[in-house]
């Protein structure tokens, strides 16, 4: 599984140091923006300023014999001192083995330690915490399965994952609609990989979901995804992509491990297809509830629904 931090408060220089000290490696200098920290003990680590303007700058300089060059740099100065205010950093973890998570997350209170700053830490801090979990299978019955779990649990996720508003409202997380949730979760929904995808295109034609499933779906079809989103950060790999927990990392108590447990009910719930059946017919019958039921909360159903189907 691949992690990805985004917080502020420290400088791109700075994070490669301190990844390097961690987990060794060779540390290369991409550009003003982008670092990549080679061959440590757990892979390739990236760190980069998460802001697409700036990041295709650093890569393409411009002529210096240009008469527009200097007034170019200053421009770009400019903007970058604005986006450090705002924009976060962001550490990208490589392909982990998940039973060496527990590695990863000895990185987290040496951020903290050093004045890394969360989604907490200001008002406009949409900051995310993201999982990019390997699938099982790439068989389109797993894929299917994996998004009815999360569809189903996406509420009781929230609730747990206690959502900053300014994430909320950003949109960067957005739910899914409803029309394309009640079409998934039908019991008789059984796409083959082309109307998978052809039906997630049509309903999410965005990559602000709290499951992105672009990365998966360019990594299985590259043309097919990409003929209705066409977006350089979407980078074709066969995972997941989980974007919803924020990234509170200056608190003193906070880990990664907290939404990893509650990804891992995503899990345990997309691998049992007795449970997940049941959960979807009774999310189903939740969504055609009567005018009577309208305030009834849907976590509230799984939070009850999940502890007497497993162990939280």
């Amino acid at each position: 599984m691949g992690v990805e931090l985004e917080f502020a408060g420290l400088s791109l220089e700075h994070i490669a140091r301190l990844i390097h000290q961690q987990f060794g490696g060779t540390i290369q200098v991409n550009s003003a923006y982008e670092n990549t920290i080679a061959d440590t003990c757990l892979g390739d680590f990236k760190v980069e300023l998460d802001f697409q303007y700036l990041k295709k700058k650093g890569r393409y300089k411009i002529d210096p014999e240009d008469p527009f060059a200097l007034l170019d740099e200053w421009s770009e100065q400019i903007v970058r001192l604005a986006a450090e205010q705002i924009v976060p950093f962001e550490v990208i973890s490589p392909p982990i083995p998940m039973d060496r998570l527990g590695e990863l997350a000895l990185l987290v209170p040496i951020l903290r330690a050093s004045g890394a700053q969360g989604t907490d830490s200001g008002t406009l801090n949409a900051f995310g915490l993201h999982f990019n979990p390997e699938l099982p299978s790439l068989e389109p019955e797993t894929i299917v399965a994996y998004l009815k779990a999360f569809l189903c649990l996406y509420d009781w996720l929230v609730y747990r994952s206690e959502i900053d508003l300014t994430r909320s409202m950003t949109g960067y997380i957005a739910p899914f609609p409803t029309d394309y949730i009640r079409q998934v979760i039908d019991l008789g929904y059984h796409p083959d990989q082309n109307d998978l995808i052809d039906d997630y295109l049509l309903a999410n034609p965005t990559r602000n979901r709290a499951l992105d499933m672009l990365p998966l779906f360019a990594y299985l079809d590259k043309s097919r995804a990409l003929s209705v989103i066409e977006d350089d950060r979407i980078h074709p790999r066969p995972t997941l992509h989980y974007r919803l927990p924020n990234c509170r990392i200056d608190q003193p108590d906070w880990s990664i491990d907290g939404d990893w447990r509650n990804w891992l009910v995503v899990e345990n719930l997309a691998c049992d297809a007795g449970h997940l059946n049941s959960l979807c017919q009774t999310y189903s019958r939740f969504l055609d509830r009567p005018l009577a039921d309208l305030f009834k909360d849907w976590k509230d159903t799984v939070e009850i629904w999940l502890h007497r189907s497993y162990t939280l």
